[in-house]
C-alpha cells in the first residue's frame, strides 16, 4: 500500500487528518489542501465507500478543488474537505455528527465545514452546537448562508448560458437542448432556471421517481441514468458525483459543451485535452459551481449579505470567458488554463 503522500492526488496537501471514534462509530477524513488565502473552507459529505482508500482519494481531490474554487472566486479562504465514511446501512446518528464536530474543533479553525452530499441544513446546525467552525447556517433577513445548493444552481445556470453563447452562438437559452445528469438540489434548481428560460431539457437521476416528477412539472424528457451521457443535445450538464468524464464517456458524448455543477468531473486531468480534441467546450467545474461556497464563505467571513453574494455569483460568466479566451490564445484546454490560474493565486 502506498504511503499517503505518494497518492497521485496528494498534491502537497498541508494536512490530512484521519479520525476514528469507536464509541460513536465515526470514521472520517479531513483534508486541508491550502490555507494560503485563509482558513480551508469546504463542505463535508456523508457517503458509503466500499474501499476506505477511495474516501481518502475523494477528500484529496475535493479539497484541492476547493482551494482552486475559492481562489478563482476571489474568496479569502483556502481549500479543504471533510468526508464521513457511512456504513453500509448509511445511518447517520447524532453521535456521529457530534464526534465529527469535535474532530473539526480539534483543528482550531484551520478547517471550516459546510453542507455537501449526504448532509443537511439541520446537520450544520447540530455541528455548530459543538464547534464554531461551520458555515451554511440559517440566514438572518438579508444575510448570506443557509443551504448552498440554490446559490450553486444559480451560478451554474449563468455558466451554462455563457457556454451556450460561446459554443453555439446562442443569445439566450430558448430552444437550447440541455441534458442534465442528477436533479437534486443543484441539478433540480438548474433545470427550473433553464425551463423558465426556454431550454429543451432531458433529465436523469439515479432516483428515477425524482427525475420523472421534476420532468412532468417542467415539460422535460427523462432517460435512464446510464443513458444520459449519450443523449444528443447541445450541452451536457453533470450535476451528480464526479469522475464521470473519461476516455469512454467522452467518446460517447454528442454535445458541443459540458457545463455542470458536479465536482471533479474529469476522471484525470488529461481528460480535459480529450474534450478539447473532440471540439467540446468545457466549463471547469470549480469555476462554474462556485455559487454555493460564495454564499457560505460570505456568511462565515461576515463580509456581506445576499446582495453581495449575488454580485459575486454574477462574475462567474466573465471568469469562464477569460479562461476560454486564454485557452483559444494558448491552445491549452480550459481545464489546464484554470488550474494554472488557480495555482498562481494560491502560491503554487
Amino acid at each position: 500500500m502506498a504511503a499517503l503522500w505518494d497518492f497521485p492526488d496528494f498534491d502537497d496537501h498541508e494536512d490530512v487528518h484521519l479520525f476514528r471514534d469507536p464509541e460513536s462509530g465515526l470514521t472520517a477524513v479531513i483534508a486541508i489542501h491550502s490555507t494560503h488565502l485563509g482558513p480551508a473552507g469546504g463542505g463535508v459529505r456523508f457517503w458509503h465507500y466500499a474501499d476506505k482508500n477511495a474516501a481518502i482519494i475523494d477528500s484529496l481531490r475535493l479539497s484541492r478543488g476547493m482551494s482552486y474554487k475559492n481562489a478563482m472566486a476571489g474568496l479569502a479562504m483556502g481549500g479543504g474537505k471533510g468526508v464521513i465514511l457511512a456504513g453500509a446501512d448509511k445511518i447517520k446518528s447524532p453521535a456521529i455528527i457530534a464526534a465529527f464536530a469535535r474532530s473539526i474543533d480539534r483543528l482550531g479553525g484551520r478547517y471550516v465545514t459546510a453542507q455537501d452530499v449526504g448532509m443537511s441544513a439541520q446537520d450544520m446546525i447540530d455541528l455548530h452546537a459543538v464547534t464554531p467552525f461551520v458555515s451554511g447556517l440559517p440566514p438572518k433577513a438579508g444575510g448570506a448562508g443557509g443551504d448552498p445548493g440554490p446559490s450553486t444552481a444559480k451560478g451554474v445556470f449563468l455558466g451554462v448560458q455563457a457556454a451556450a453563447k460561446r459554443a453555439l452562438g446562442a443569445s439566450d437559452m430558448k430552444g437550447v437542448r440541455v441534458a442534465i445528469q442528477g436533479v437534486g438540489s443543484v441539478g433540480g434548481g438548474l433545470a427550473r432556471y433553464l425551463a423558465e428560460a426556454g431550454a429543451i431539457l432531458t433529465l436523469a437521476d439515479v432516483d428515477q421517481g425524482r427525475a420523472r416528477h421534476l420532468a412532468k412539472s417542467l415539460g422535460a424528457a427523462v432517460v435512464d441514468a446510464h443513458c444520459i451521457m449519450t443523449v444528443e443535445a447541445d450541452i451536457f450538464s453533470p450535476c451528480a458525483l464526479g469522475a464521470i468524464l473519461d476516455e469512454t464517456s467522452i467518446a460517447d458524448l454528442r454535445v458541443k459543451a459540458v457545463a455542470g455543477g458536479a465536482n471533479n468531473q474529469l476522471a484525470r486531468p488529461d481528460h480535459g485535452r480529450e474534450l478539447q480534441a473532440r471540439g467540446i467546450l468545457y466549463a471547469p467545474d470549480y469555476v462554474i459551481n462556485a455559487g454555493g461556497i460564495i454564499n457560505v464563505a460570505t456568511e462565515y467571513l461576515g463580509d456581506g449579505g445576499t446582495t453581495e453574494v449575488d454580485a459575486k455569483i454574477a462574475g462567474i460568466p466573465s471568469r469562464l470567458s477569460s479562461i476560454w479566451d486564454e485557452s483559444t490564445a494558448t491552445g491549452l484546454p480550459p481545464s489546464d488554463v484554470a488550474d494554472r490560474m488557480a495555482r498562481s493565486l494560491i502560491g503554487r
